[in-house]
């Protein structure tokens, strides 16, 4: 089978689409050696690190037509590669249905809080005709809580929407690293008014009233993200480089991710699978499980931060269990799950 996956998430610098796109790519690659998988998009991009022979990079735009790539360029590029069918990552596949299509639908954020995403217009109108009008065959979701809205939402055939649960980067290990004379909280993810960063902030100030420890923001600054300044013991650090996330996982005292809504939350498996304490909305809870704390408003947010702060123990103990957690998911199992999927949508195409 030859199968094209629309790479332009990969042009991202970070963040959940890009990680997303990079990991099931290289993962579906390693799995099925007798496949061949095709990054195409009509913007450059990088392709992922260490991809294997059946893992190429195909061409873009050739001619002022091909630049409608949606529905010119996309589908030459295709049809001169021979493919059976194309995964869109990034809540879109080509307009006119000439072969099979998935689409992975992450969440339904852009319909839910039109604040949550200033640039979301074209998604926002897109994708619900994509998936009204059938055009995409078959939809993968990253679990259970989305797959249910999602049917819901857009009255679609739940046979048609399948649940895959996403994984950390293999890569991801927990590391020594030597101990920092003040501890802190990690935030790691886009900087967005969906992730309720302002809340985590007042919750940091309440537990710094009490105990020396600073609190880092990590990750890509959106146009939109609230308004955040640093002060003594806050630290916003922009995008970190994946050379240096298991360090930083690794000597936080715990990942704090208080998210309004998520449709996963990559971040809180990434930093269990550092062996990282989790401290989290309910939104993460199909990736925290029974490992993660959960806490939905700030009071209790700040008292679960000052437990990691006060007791060793506790910390120790959602370390152990952040690493039985991380053991569940790995990235070969979602490319099985979704080569699958990919069958399915061959044998429904056209029928």
């Amino acid at each position: 089978m030859r199968v094209a996956i629309e790479a332009a998430s990969l042009g991202l610098s970070s963040g959940g689409l890009a990680r997303y796109t990079s990991e099931l790519s290289l993962a579906l690659a390693g799995c099925f050696p007798e496949d061949e998988f095709y990054l195409l998009s009509d913007q450059p991009f990088r392709m992922p690190d260490g991809a294997p022979r059946n893992l190429k990079r195909g061409g873009g735009p050739r001619n002022a037509a091909e630049r409608r790539w949606w529905i010119w360029g996309l589908e030459r590029e295709m049809r001169r590669l021979g493919v059976d069918l194309v995964h869109g990552p990034d809540f879109a596949v080509p307009y006119i249905p000439r072969r099979p299509s998935v689409l992975t639908l992450h969440d339904l954020s852009p319909w839910m809080n039109p604040r949550w995403h200033h640039a979301a217009k074209r998604v926002r109108r897109r994708t619900p005709l994509l998936l009204d009008l059938g055009i995409a065959t078959m939809i993968v979701t990253p679990g259970d809580a989305v797959r249910r809205r999602a049917i819901e939402h857009f009255r679609l055939q739940p046979d048609r929407v399948v649940a895959i649960p996403e994984a950390p980067a293999p890569w991801l290990r927990r590391v020594d690293i030597p101990a920092r004379s003040v501890p802190y909280f990690l935030f790691v993810g886009t900087l967005e008014p969906r992730k309720n960063l302002p809340m985590l902030v007042d919750a940091w100030r309440e537990v710094r009233r009490r105990h020396p420890v600073d609190l880092i923001l990590a990750g890509r600054k959106r146009a939109d993200a609230p308004v955040i300044v640093e002060e003594p013991g806050l630290q916003l650090i922009g995008e970190v480089p994946d050379g240096r996330l298991a360090a930083l996982y690794s000597g936080a005292l715990a990942l704090v991710c208080p998210s309004l809504y998520e449709g996963f939350g990559l971040p809180v498996l990434e930093a269990m699978q550092c062996g990282t304490a989790v401290i989290a909305s309910s939104a993460v809870a199909e990736a925290g499980g029974d490992a993660a704390v959960y806490a939905d408003d700030s009071e209790a947010l700040a008292r679960a931060m000052c437990q990691a702060v006060e007791q060793p123990g506790w910390v120790a103990e959602r370390s152990a269990l952040s690493l039985a957690r991380a053991r569940e998911f790995s990235w070969e199992r979602t490319a099985r799950l979704t080569h699958e999927v990919y069958l399915e949508a061959r044998r429904r195409f056209g029928n």
